[in-house]
């Protein structure tokens, strides 16, 4: 007679996957939550799915990034078919639109990628700047508006709007720049050019002396919002300088918006559920 084999254990659902997409503070922020989320687990609360499997995208412009939790991938996706096709081939649950508010390009495509894989997309995105009392704004739509701006503003510019575009500045030769980023740019760039690399956050003393050292009379910026790199705004406030400042780029239409980590992860909490092995 034979003897009856065991029952097999049912399988144990696979933990859904989130996909980060960026490499700003608020994407590092959103996966280390979920990675400590996951380590508070019991293991058997882990097999059974409870937390979710994190990967954090980097479009691989910084040489150098800072450390992430999760897992990581750096490179493009080649467009919106092929990030759908990632989402489809790695079975993401959820994807998140955590890149730079000027990081337009890649937005667009994860809001039609995200449609056509049939995944729940969110945008984190931080607040933006508001002008306060006693600021001399000058709002753009973009790099080329703010090169027209300057001539009629100063003669000595702070311009802090990261290593790319800086072409649309090439052309103004009767100007000094200060150029800050956080790796060097390539060219082509302003001919009185002064390049500064460095990385925030930065401090109000810091920026204030910036500004008197280098004799500043007009600052150029891009709404990126945040604290990191606001003190900036505060120093040219306090000196009686004109900012330039370049207004962001839409959201895609129909896309949700989260304006704080915190806020991401309950919108991924009502989202997400075990997926069946």
């Amino acid at each position: 007679m034979d003897t009856p084999r065991p029952a097999s254990a049912p399988a144990s659902p696979q933990p859904p996957h989130v996909l980060i997409l960026g490499g700003t503070a608020e994407a590092r922020e959103l996966a280390g939550l979920l990675a400590r989320q996951r380590q508070r687990q019991r293991p058997e609360a882990e097999a059974e799915g409870a937390g979710p499997r994190v990967t954090v995208s980097l479009a691989g412009r910084v040489a150098h990034p800072k450390e992430l939790p999760g897992e990581v991938r750096v490179g493009g996706f080649g467009g919106t078919e092929g990030l759908a096709r990632w989402l489809r081939e790695h079975e993401v649950d959820a994807l998140i639109d955590a890149t730079h508010p000027f990081a337009d390009t890649i937005s667009f495509h994860a809001a039609r990628a995200a449609a056509l894989a049939h995944v729940p997309l969110l945008a984190l995105r931080r607040p933006g700047w508001g002008p306060g009392e006693g600021d001399d704004w000058h709002p753009v739509g973009s790099l080329d508006e703010a090169a027209r701006a300057l001539p009629a503003l100063g003669r000595r510019v702070f311009l802090t709007t990261g290593r790319l575009g800086l072409a649309a500045f090439a052309g103004l030769d009767g100007l000094w720049f200060l150029v800050r980023t956080v790796e060097a740019p390539e060219p082509p760039l302003p001919t009185r050019t002064e390049l500064l690399l460095d990385r925030g956050p930065f401090t109000l003393d810091g920026e204030r002396e910036l500004l008197r050292r280098h004799r500043v009379d007009v600052v150029v910026t891009k709404d990126s919002g945040g604290a990191a790199t606001a003190p900036k705004l505060t120093a040219a406030r306090e000196a009686g300088l004109p900012v330039v400042i370049v207004r962001r780029p839409p959201v895609p239409e129909g896309v949700t918006v989260a304006d704080a980590p915190e806020h991401a992860l309950a919108w991924l909490r009502t989202h997400l559920g075990p997926r069946p092995a």
